[in-house]
């Protein structure tokens, strides 16, 4: 006769729920996964799969049990560690559509937006652009399998306990906002530069040819301008987005600072 006490339930319900209590919520505000696209059953069955897979490969968890206060409170830690992995993880497109938006305000498309069903609001057409490329680049590169080994690895860098974060944690997550709009310049600059020429040198003609009309003639060059300087771009952006890609994964264990 098989027999389990209630120490064996216990830690069983630990080796799962908590481990899907921080996955899930990652998967609920990471990139690619948050979107409006994915159904959340889909979501929810996918962090269960990824749970049940990764579970026997974890470190040890707590026996505490899940339904009292302490194992609330290491659910409600584990869900906020989460959700700071997803938005850690998403700085990365912020800044791409930042770059986005940036461009094609110096474009004069600043005005042209369209109804994204990801995002499920407005989006300039120019950022939206740069985020599908950036989305597709970070698929192509496996990177959605890299951030699922990065939170797996979290496990072992941010162990499951009822000890809380460091504040510094909050703060270093707080502080990658300032990558998005470093990130977006530097990404939009070689377009902004050349745009700037343009409009230089729009003043130029202006001055010596007053009788120009430049409200009609700078407009289509600088959105032609524009498209060609996003254009020529597109062969140098796999770098950069490489780069991004790898510091958001850095970020992911980084900005946890244990207590």
């Amino acid at each position: 006769m098989i027999t389990l006490t209630t120490v064996q339930i216990d830690t069983w319900i630990a080796a799962i729920i908590y481990p899907l209590a921080r996955i899930l919520a990652f998967i609920a505000t990471a990139p690619l996964w948050s979107t409006a696209g994915i159904p959340r059953r889909t979501r929810l069955i996918l962090a269960i799969a990824i749970t049940l897979a990764v579970a026997p490969a974890l470190p040890s968890m707590p026996t505490v049990q899940a339904g009292s206060l302490a194992g609330l409170w290491i659910l409600a830690q584990q869900i906020l560690i989460g959700m700071g992995m997803g938005f850690a993880a998403k700085t990365v497109f912020a800044a791409v559509e930042f770059s986005g938006e940036f461009i094609g305000a110096q474009m004069g498309l600043g005005f042209a937006t369209s109804y994204d069903p990801l995002s499920s609001s407005q989006t300039p057409v120019i950022a939206e652009f740069m985020g599908l490329l950036s989305l597709l680049t970070f698929l192509s590169i496996d990177g959605h399998l890299l951030y699922i080994g990065t939170l797996v690895q979290s496990f072992s860098a941010i162990p499951v306990s009822a000890a809380a974060l460091n504040p510094d944690s909050w703060l270093n997550l707080t502080n990658l906002g300032g990558k998005i709009f470093s990130a977006g310049l530097l990404l939009a600059l070689p377009i902004v530069v050349a745009l700037m020429i343009t409009n230089v040198a729009l003043a130029v003609l202006t001055r010596a040819a007053p009788q120009l009309n430049i409200f009609a003639l700078g407009f289509p060059l600088t959105t032609s301008g524009g498209f060609i300087g996003l254009a020529i771009s597109l062969n140098y952006l796999t770098v950069p987005l490489q780069a991004l890609y790898q510091f958001a994964l850095e970020a992911l264990l980084g900005f946890a600072v244990p207590g």
